[in-house]
């Protein structure tokens, strides 16, 4: 799990938004959200404008934090930060029983470090979608230096309109990234229709769970400092999920929150109150020397001018995360396997 450095980091903020427009853009992404009167409406209508300005913004903090897998992980105790990332990889490729020479698709693959944990664990060619243009340039630099970039290949898109024949996958799979669609029967309903009769499609869903309480304030603070921090148009419930996938015409085969028997707290990375050396720049101190560092790169030119708000507002989801964790009101992990039939009529 290679991580970015302090120069990476600046020379990397904004991705392919021009520096001197970097502000601008981050300006527009804050107005999408509740905090400074966004709608939900306008951020589902605009979700491909929200989405790409988000990750534009974030994905060199994202490297710099993570690395590569930008996602939480169900964690043994014993277990580092990094070892649970890929054992949580390599689960979802066992639950969707891949094999070798496999054509598999990635649904929002960020920088593509699970494709490449994946294609490497399975032996198949992995085809990474995403709509960012940036995300797409780093994957492919980091496929070629692990040598994969003869089985793997990125395609920039829309999940929403893939551009891809029917039944043109083995494997289907997403990892918190179908989240950000503006709607999730629509989603699931272009994933059914690119997979293959009688194979699978797994996912980690981020949703609200049965414990939160729409009509509580605190509840809802948590969820809008999670949509704002992480580019969401909206966080669903787990059964919307599933009543989703249904009107797609999947079989779930299974699904649970696999936060609720994680050992360690999936959010325990970002707890202030949490200490590692191992994931150090996520902890409290990190963040602080992060936050300092991103200040001063800013002042002296080195990074664009609004680096310091993206390091402020996803220092919000973070404080969102922990809070939605401990309450037991958010997942990142709401796992599903889900096989579209043989036939329509199966």
């Amino acid at each position: 799990m290679s991580k970015a450095g302090a120069l990476d980091l600046a020379s990397g903020l904004g991705g392919k938004i021009d520096k001197s427009d970097v502000f601008s853009a981050v300006e527009k992404y804050e107005k999408y959200h509740v905090f400074y009167g966004g709608a939900e409406e306008e951020r589902k209508a605009n979700y491909t404008d929200m989405v790409n300005k988000y990750y534009d913004l974030v994905t060199s903090f994202y490297e710099f934090g993570w690395g590569e897998s930008f996602h939480f992980a169900h964690r043994f105790k014993g277990e580092s930060l990094r070892e649970s990332i890929k054992r949580h990889e390599h689960f979802l490729a066992l639950q969707l029983g891949l094999k070798s020479g496999q054509k598999v698709l990635d649904v929002g693959c960020g920088v593509g470090g699970p494709l490449r944990e994946i294609a490497r664990f399975s032996l198949t060619s992995v085809t990474g979608l995403n709509n960012n243009e940036y995300q797409i340039a780093r994957g492919k630099e980091m496929n070629r230096i692990a040598g994969v970039d003869k089985t793997c290949d990125f395609v920039k898109a829309d999940f929403m309109k893939m551009p891809f024949s029917d039944s043109s996958f083995d494997a289907v799979y997403a990892i918190e990234a179908t989240c950000h669609a503006p709607d999730a029967y629509g989603c699931y309903s272009e994933i059914y229709r690119v997979l293959k009769p009688g194979q699978f499609f797994a996912a980690y869903e981020w949703c609200m769970t049965d414990s939160f309480d729409p009509n509580n304030h605190e509840h809802q603070k948590i969820k809008a400092e999670i949509e704002i921090g992480d580019g969401l148009p909206d966080i669903r419930l787990t059964g919307q999920c599933i009543e989703a996938l249904k009107k797609a015409g999947f079989e779930v085969v299974w699904s649970g929150d696999l936060a609720a028997s994680s050992p360690v707290p999936w959010y325990l990375p970002l707890d202030k109150n949490h200490f590692s050396l191992s994931s150090f720049r996520l902890t409290a101190p990190g963040r602080f020397i992060t936050k300092n560092m991103v200040k001063a790169l800013e002042y002296v030119g080195f990074a664009p001018k609004g680096s310091q708000r993206v390091q402020d507002f996803l220092e919000k989801a973070a404080e969102g995360l922990v809070e939605g964790g401990r309450r037991e009101i958010f997942t990142p992990m709401f796992f599903f396997l889900a096989r579209k039939p043989h036939s329509e009529s199966q």
